[in-house]
C-alpha cells in the first residue's frame, strides 16, 4: 500500500483561485467559461470519445484533466526520473506525452503527463532526473496534442508502463481493476475539486 503524502506534492499545474469543475456526465462538452477547468477522475463520459482509437466502449475517465492556456507549464510532483516519452498519434490519443517514475515510500509509481506540446519532449532521455517542481513540460494545442482543447491529462499508475502510453479511459466493466492499477491523481495533486 501506499503511504501518499498529499500535502507535500509541488502542483503540477498552478490554479488561479477561480476555475471551473466540469460534469462530463452530462454529455455537455462545450468549452469551459473560465480558462483553466477541472475534468474528474472515474468519470462517465458518454459520446465524448468518438475516434476510432476509443471504439465506443471506452468512456470511464481514470485520470484527471486540468485545462489551461496553451503553453501552460506543468511540473513534476514530486522529484523522481522521465521513464517514457514520444508521440501517440492516433486521432483522440494523447498527442505528445512524458511518464515519470518515482519512488514514493519505498512504492514505484508512474506518472503520466499527456496532451502535450512538441518541445515538451525534447532533449528528454529515459532515466533524466527531475527534481520536485521542476518544469518538464507544457501543455500542446489541438494540432498536437491528441485533437483536444488545450489541457493536461495527470494519471497515476501502479503498473509499469511498457511504453510512452496508459489507458486514460476505460469501459466501465473495467472499472474495479483499472481504479486498483491507477489510483485517484488527487492523492498528489490534493482537493482541487
Amino acid at each position: 500500500m501506499v503511504e501518499w503524502r498529499t500535502e507535500s506534492y509541488h502542483p503540477v499545474v498552478h490554479l488561479p483561485e477561480e476555475y471551473e469543475v466540469r460534469d462530463f456526465t452530462t454529455g455537455d462538452y462545450m468549452p469551459s467559461k473560465y480558462e483553466y477547468d477541472i475534468g474528474r477522475y472515474d468519470e462517465l463520459r458518454p459520446g465524448m470519445y468518438s475516434t476510432e482509437l476509443f471504439s465506443g466502449t471506452r468512456f470511464l475517465h481514470i485520470g484527471i484533466d486540468i485545462g489551461g492556456p496553451v503553453g501552460t507549464p506543468c511540473m513534476a510532483f514530486e522529484e523522481g526520473e522521465i521513464s517514457h516519452f514520444g508521440y501517440n498519434a492516433a486521432d483522440g490519443d494523447y498527442g505528445y506525452v512524458i511518464i515519470t517514475k518515482h519512488d514514493i515510500e519505498g512504492t514505484t509509481v508512474w506518472a503520466l503527463y499527456g496532451h502535450l506540446n512538441s518541445e515538451s519532449i525534447s532533449g528528454k532521455e529515459a532515466g533524466q532526473k527531475i527534481s520536485k517542481g521542476e518544469v518538464i513540460c507544457w501543455m500542446g494545442d489541438k494540432h498536437e496534442n491528441g485533437g483536444w482543447d488545450p489541457h493536461l491529462h495527470f494519471q497515476l499508475s501502479l503498473i509499469e508502463p511498457e511504453t510512452h502510453d496508459m489507458p486514460g479511459v476505460v469501459s466501465p466493466e473495467d472499472r474495479n481493476q483499472a481504479l486498483r492499477d491507477y489510483p485517484d491523481p488527487r492523492l498528489v495533486l490534493g482537493p482541487i475539486y
